[in-house]
């Protein structure tokens, strides 16, 4: 971005705004979201990915192979196949066999190492990783249109377009563990890597070599099943698979325990939204790009499949919101001074909050040049604000509490709704689990996760104090508000770092905090199976290796 241009970049949203519960469930992709940061890396290095190995029979089981060359490193991903009864086939947690489970390794593995993988991968939680392995994961097939997939090719013809257009996806992963879970690499072992420094990196690349092993599978056992007649997917309906995701709490508490990593998240995009409104003027090229998103947005939104009422609710409202925008941005608007400025500001003075977070995504969508760069802004080296500052005063964290978490001041938990919830970890999955406090037992294995009521507790606490005494002395004292201490702090310094409601209240929906993490992933047509698990697809549109040093697929999600 031009110095000049920075200089003039509009106000960002303020916190009390975009970190509502609300707003964050109605978060889509953008052109930060990581998939389509790994898409661009991919496409830029010229990394090379190739089939090492397929051995897989009519029914699928086996073994495959998926080499990735990354400058002067290789990745794999290593694919089991797997005969699953139709009784055990579940997206839940608690599920022991699934259709294919993967291991993403640091290097090419040898027989030796494929041999010691396939004693454990299937495995999954209950099998034993080395710190050569760098992410473990699941999938099931999404029956019918699996079926009806191969059984088109197998006869020689292509599915039928609307059935793939409507799920969106051969197979959904229940699961995808990086980051040192059950004995993986740590992530401080490649965080130091250009191509894995980035937010979950690693795991957009083990989803993406999934999806490529998807559609291999599927030709293969058409092949099996129709011998020479059998086809193969034709290019452009091959992008229409994307790799579904069974999404449900265990995800949830990850915005809340990680505040400076989440805070560089929403200001980079936050600051992109900002330096876009502040364009003087759209260039002819942007202009056509915005256009094209927005249509091809007609078509995406159209597909957009869910039983939620609620969720349907807001897709029938953003359909109407995309009609809206369209008529707003005619020819004077785009050729007018500060275009996409224009544009946000009806999106936020007349649509739905659907509209508005989706007019975000399309006033970016034509901007990479200015924005693309805030990709390598949205790491953090969280120990920097882990530690508490002792010195500071008893008065002056009282006055932050204040002037950063006044949120935390408004709910009376006095009252049975404003305390209704508590989340703890399940004993055997040991997976993040949400209870009713006065229906169900296990209260006492709480997990700290009530942010609101313990900033409130703080916060009384501090008025007790004599405004000179140290916040080292008061905690040693009192070490329970140490977590609430340090949240504050960081919130002073990280304005973004705090879901800026009650995470316990009765009215709480748990798919408004996966919904966020889920579209920085890069994730679409989410699909809300109750208010505490959702459905999800990733890579739909997006190209496969083969394709991608051929054409411009800088705005794949809204292709053809």
């Amino acid at each position: 971005m031009r110095a000049a241009d920075a200089a003039r970049a509009a106000p960002l949203r303020p916190p009390e705004m975009v970190m509502r519960l609300e707003r964050l469930g109605s978060a889509h992709q953008t052109r930060l979201s990581f998939l389509r940061v790994l898409l661009r890396r991919m496409r830029a290095e010229r990394w090379r990915i190739a089939r090492e190995r397929f051995e897989l029979d009519a029914r699928g089981v086996g073994t495959a192979v998926y080499r990735v060359d990354v400058g002067e490193r290789v990745y794999a991903l290593v694919a089991f196949g797997h005969q699953l009864a139709p009784e055990k086939r579940t997206d839940r947690v608690i599920a022991e066999e699934w259709d294919a489970t993967f291991a993403l390794t640091d290097g090419l593995p040898g027989e030796q190492a494929i041999a010691r993988l396939m004693a454990n991968v299937p495995l999954q939680e209950a099998g034993r990783y080395l710190a050569s392995e760098l992410v473990l994961a699941r999938a099931n097939r999404s029956v019918r249109l699996f079926e009806d997939v191969v059984a088109a090719l197998a006869q020689g013809r292509q599915p039928d377009v609307t059935a793939v257009e409507s799920t969106g996806y051969l197979m959904r992963t229940t699961a995808v563990y990086g980051n040192g879970k059950f004995g993986l690499a740590d992530r401080d072992l490649v965080k130091d890597r250009p191509e894995l420094a980035g937010p979950f990196q690693a795991e957009m690349l083990t989803v993406y070599l999934i999806r490529v092993f998807t559609v291999d599978l599927v030709e293969h056992l058409a092949l099996s099943r129709g011998g020479v007649k059998a086809a193969r997917l034709e290019p452009r309906l091959r992008r229409r698979f994307g790799i579904g995701n069974s999404t449900g709490l265990g995800m949830a508490p990850f915005l809340v325990k990680h505040p400076s990593l989440i805070d560089r998240w929403i200001t980079a995009r936050e600051t992109a939204l900002a330096r876009t409104r502040q364009r003087e003027r759209a260039a002819a090229g942007a202009i056509a790009a915005f256009r094209a998103a927005l249509s091809g947005s007609h078509r995406l939104v159209a597909a957009w499949q869910t039983q939620d009422p609620e969720q349907r609710r807001r897709i029938a409202a953003l359909q109407a919101d995309l009609r809206r925008i369209e008529r707003f941005a005619d020819g004077p608007v785009l050729a007018g001074p500060r275009p996409f400025d224009a544009i946000y500001r009806f999106a936020e003075a007349e649509l739905s909050l659907e509209g508005q977070e989706y007019a975000v995504t399309l006033v970016l969508e034509p901007n990479g040049e200015i924005v693309d760069d805030l990709a390598g802004e949205m790491a953090v080296d969280e120990s920097v604000s882990f530690r508490i500052d002792g010195n500071m005063r008893c008065g002056e964290l009282g006055r932050l509490v204040w002037e950063h978490c006044a949120f935390a001041l408004e709910p009376d938990f006095a009252e049975r709704n404003a305390n209704a919830r508590f989340w703890y970890v399940s004993e055997e999955k040991l997976e993040p689990r949400l209870g009713e406090r006065f229906e169900e037992p296990g209260m006492e294995r709480e997990q700290p996760l009530a942010v609101a009521r313990d900033i409130m507790a703080l916060s009384l606490a501090l008025s007790e104090q004599p405004a000179d005494r140290s916040i080292a002395s008061f905690l040693l004292a009192d070490p329970r508000h140490r977590r609430a201490a340090r949240r504050v702090q960081i919130a002073s310094q990280h304005a973004y770092s705090e879901i800026r409601d009650n995470l316990i209240d009765a009215r709480l929906r748990p798919i408004d905090i996966l919904r966020c993490k889920l579209a920085f992933f890069g994730a679409t047509r989410f699909d809300p199976r109750s208010d505490r698990w959702l459905r999800i697809t990733l890579f739909q549109g997006a190209p496969f290796p083969d394709e991608l040093e051929s054409g411009d697929w800088d705005r794949w999600p809204y292709a053809e």
